[in-house]
């Protein structure tokens, strides 16, 4: 049966703290204890996607920044290459005395989960990454010829124009047609994350990111160059999106890679199948 969820609260033993590292200023929510587990959020979403799994992750310190120039944190100008982002989650870690830690990652957070992973090994003990390619690697370049990855290259003054005060209608399009069921994604989620998305220097952050992309390929090249990464990864795809895809693209840059299929889902995995996702991330997260 298909069904929608609406955004859910963080449990109330998480803290919300303002954590300013280089150039930024990151909105973190963090709380539970145990090991670590790092989550990090995609295009269209904020930290917020992942309240539910926090929920569930009870034996475990979870921390849910706002990427750099996304949802509550800061919008500087610059930074949007995501070697930059990973060292912005390296200084919150830091600041949170976090040494290593497991970290699950969807879309525009899977390029920014690479970049700390390739950079930082040692601090990541395992990776769930969900449903997004990463710059440079694999297929790359005939995934940015898919139409439907168009907004890809929109950005600059007069896209900027077109989008403020639209944002709900731009955001939309992604939820509509990047999902199996755009009724998932029901009004309440829609408008929260619209609001978000509409607060000053937002979109052209959010725009920014994807222009960073050209450069986060050369990077990636670059960092894999160096080596795969060790660590145990799961690479979970949508069926009606990535699928197995995902790991095929993962094999690139790991060598222990399990590949994994989130069924009757498009990209939206946590807003489409989030029992069947939350589920998946915590058999990894707590495998022996």
């Amino acid at each position: 049966m298909k069904r929608s969820y609406a955004i859910k609260s963080f449990p109330k033993n998480f803290r919300v703290q303002k954590i300013k590292i280089d150039g930024a200023t990151i909105h973190v929510r963090a709380g539970g204890i145990g090991p670590a587990v790092v989550m990090l959020h995609g295009f269209g979403d904020t930290g917020d996607m992942w309240a539910p799994v926090a929920a569930v992750l009870i034996n475990h310190t979870v921390v849910v920044p706002d990427l750099r120039g996304m949802g509550l944190s800061s919008h500087p100008e610059g930074g949007y290459d995501k070697k930059t982002q990973a060292r912005d989650i390296a200084q919150v870690m830091d600041k949170l005395n976090i040494d290593k830690a497991d970290f699950v990652t969807h879309d525009i957070g899977n390029m920014v989960g690479y970049a700390f992973a390739a950079q930082f090994p040692a601090r990541v003990t395992r990776w769930v990454v969900i449903d997004a390619p990463l710059p440079g690697i694999g297929p790359w370049d005939d995934i940015l010829r898919n139409p439907a990855l168009w907004h890809f290259n929109f950005r600059g003054p007069d896209a900027e124009r077109l989008v403020k005060g639209r944002e709900r209608i731009y955001l939309d399009r992604f939820w509509n047609e990047l999902s199996a069921n755009p009724k998932a994604i029901d009004e309440a989620t829609r408008r929260h994350y619209a609001k978000l998305y509409a607060r000053p220097g937002a979109m052209h952050s959010a725009f920014n990111q994807f222009a960073a992309f050209t450069q986060d390929a050369i990077d990636n090249k670059a960092l894999a160059a160096n080596g795969k990464l060790t660590m145990p990864v799961l690479a979970l795809g949508a069926d009606h999106s990535f699928g197995a895809q995902m790991a095929d693209d993962l094999r690139f840059v790991a060598t222990n890679v399990t590949g994994g299929i989130i069924t009757d889902s498009g990209h939206w995995v946590m807003e489409e199948q989030r029992e069947q996702t939350t589920a998946e991330i915590v058999k990894f997260i707590d495998k022996n």
